[in-house]
């Protein structure tokens, strides 16, 4: 529900992407041959990262510094793992630099997500699940977040409106979970695709948060209607 397939999202080979365009469709294709000449795409198998969305996190982090040694994370919507990736190097959850305050990083998804060194992963789980919830309060040390991701969006339908509309929805469960989880003072990184109902989404972030601002990162496709918001200085 909350991811498009691993195949379909992160492949993670230039030779596997070339073989499949001959078995697929003209538009899987054209879709294939876009990823084939993608820059991130070519960035992220060079970096190990397990998907060219890491990226766009990396731009975001650089630029507002959520990511520090030491800070409590929850990433929603996890699979493949490439914010956890970036989120597990930052904070320092996998002890690359024993001198650094050790960071947490834990995952959530309705998928499965490889394991990854420095962060624990919840696997087949709903973030919007109560049950969820209570398994997350007790892998956050003092049952508490600095940072909350989100990169998750549901299966694309094909019907823009309705697409946008779920996740908005998805997105406005965050709010949930902040109250569950954040820290005072924390901040929420949340994917959204632009319609009538980013409104509602801001004005709820804006009621619960000191400032909200719009982003669009560069590894962000122009022609997507993808942008996220960042909602920093959570009010308890």
């Amino acid at each position: 529900m909350w991811c498009f397939s691993l195949q379909r999202r992160c492949l993670h080979s230039s030779l596997g992407l070339m073989k499949k365009l001959k078995s697929k469709t003209p538009a899987e294709q054209r879709w294939l041959q876009r990823q084939l000449k993608d820059p991130y795409v070519k960035a992220s198998h060079a970096q190990h990262f397990r998907c060219r969305s890491a990226f766009k996190l990396l731009e975001i982090d650089d630029k507002f510094r959520l990511l520090q040694p030491g800070r409590i994370v929850v990433d929603c919507g996890a699979a493949p793992g490439a914010w956890s990736q970036v989120a597990v190097r930052r904070v320092n959850s996998d002890r690359t630099d024993p001198a650094l305050p050790l960071g947490t990083v834990v995952g959530i998804d309705l998928l499965n997500i490889p394991p990854l060194d420095g962060a624990h992963f919840l696997s087949s789980h709903d973030v919007t699940d109560p049950a969820t919830h209570a398994k997350l309060l007790e892998l956050l040390p003092g049952g508490r977040a600095d940072v909350i991701l989100s990169d998750m969006a549901p299966n694309a339908s094909g019907v823009r409106e309705m697409d946008h509309e779920k996740l908005i929805v998805t997105c406005l469960s965050l709010a949930d979970l902040a109250e569950r989880v954040l820290q005072p003072g924390g901040s929420l990184v949340c994917k959204y695709w632009d319609g009538i109902l980013a409104r509602k989404l801001q004005e709820k972030l804006s009621s619960v948060f000191g400032h909200v601002q719009t982003l669009k990162p560069n590894a962000s496709r122009k022609e997507s209607a993808e942008r996220y918001f960042l909602a920093r200085m959570y009010r308890k």
